[in-house]
């Protein structure tokens, strides 16, 4: 009887673990950001609540459409708690996306969300792959009104492959999810990755490593 309250206990404790794993719950109605509070912690100091107005917790303009004339194709426009400071300790934020036609969001991560995403209009082409060594590819063609998730911090894309432009909005698990996109920053970092690790990595001859570089 001893040993099994003591499992009890222990599956209790790692269940309250698991819980908490995410975003810790807020522990006021809000914690409104404060950009000029000289604290720093996990997120931003809560703002006087007296101060606080409906503004901090409004974004306008997700209705209108981005423009896609660049070398991507597509326009991301991504209000996170720096634009809504009242996101902050909430855990959420969202992103609207507005590709041309082949338009593509590149190979990317966000180190500290996953990520649900909806079609507006077009057809997009989505999918994220696992991690080492698997390399797993989930890929799906998705239509109007269709939904893909994208899971905690695997590289994931997306592309228009229809005939018109196509938007999407996603919605994100954190209030600042972050973007690594890959090619940016492995060929664009500042200073530089070694032009023959590079090379070795990607079993490709330096000269090419160093075409990849130079838009950057």
């Amino acid at each position: 009887m001893a040993n099994l309250v003591l499992i009890l206990i222990s599956l209790l404790a790692i269940g309250r673990t698991l819980v908490h794993a995410g975003e810790p719950s807020p522990l006021q109605d809000f914690c409104v950001a404060d950009f000029d509070s000289p604290v720093r912690v996990n997120g931003h100091a809560c703002l006087d609540p007296k101060k606080v107005t409906a503004d901090h917790f409004f974004f306008e303009g997700l209705h209108k459409p981005g423009n896609t004339s660049n070398p991507l194709g597509s326009f991301v426009n991504r209000p996170t708690v720096d634009e809504i400071p009242g996101l902050n300790t909430l855990g959420i934020s969202t992103v609207r996306v507005d590709y041309a036609p082949r338009g593509v969001v590149p190979p990317h991560r966000h180190p500290r969300a996953s990520e649900i995403l909806i079609v507006l209009e077009g057809e997009v082409l989505v999918g994220f792959v696992t991690s080492d060594p698997e390399n797993k590819l989930f890929s799906k063609v998705l239509k109007k009104g269709d939904v893909f998730a994208f899971p905690f911090g695997l590289i994931h894309f997306q592309q228009n492959v229809g005939h018109g432009n196509a938007v999407t909005i996603a919605f994100l698990s954190s209030q600042n999810p972050g973007v690594i996109p890959i090619a940016n920053t492995v060929f664009g970092s500042n200073p530089s990755i070694n032009d023959d690790l590079l090379a070795k990595a990607f079993r490709v001859d330096k000269s090419i490593i160093r075409n990849l570089k130079s838009p950057y």
